[in-house]
């Protein structure tokens, strides 16, 4: 069975916000999946579509996949490069705040007929 796959790295948003959008659409056929992703209001929709979209071209053009019978796969997030920010605090303190970033990893593969 053929895959493809597309990788975003270091995106700047939290993994646990993009896992939310993630588990809308692991499962599903590319049309579906677009259609979810424009219809949920999450900061990380927009940047999972454009990984979605990137492994479908993936597809098609390094793989000659069929694209209307591809489906996701495989899709998961992984923890980035945390930033560490300082936020100040009362009484001259000082406290962290860690920044997450997210490794957004997605596949595709063509649908078993049948």
């Amino acid at each position: 069975m053929q895959q493809a796959k597309a990788i975003a790295r270091t995106v700047r948003i939290a993994p646990r916000k993009v896992r939310l959008v993630v588990d809308l659409i692991r499962g599903k056929q590319i049309g579906e999946a677009v259609a979810i992703l424009r219809h949920t209001p999450r900061a990380a929709s927009p940047v999972v579509e454009k990984v979605l979209k990137s492994a479908v071209a993936n597809a098609e053009h390094n793989y000659d996949l069929d694209v209307n019978n591809l489906v996701i796969s495989e899709i998961f997030v992984d923890e980035g490069p945390t930033l560490k920010r300082f936020r100040p605090r009362a009484q001259g303190r000082a406290s962290a705040i860690n920044k997450r970033t997210s490794h957004i990893t997605l596949v595709v593969s063509e649908k078993k007929e049948g």
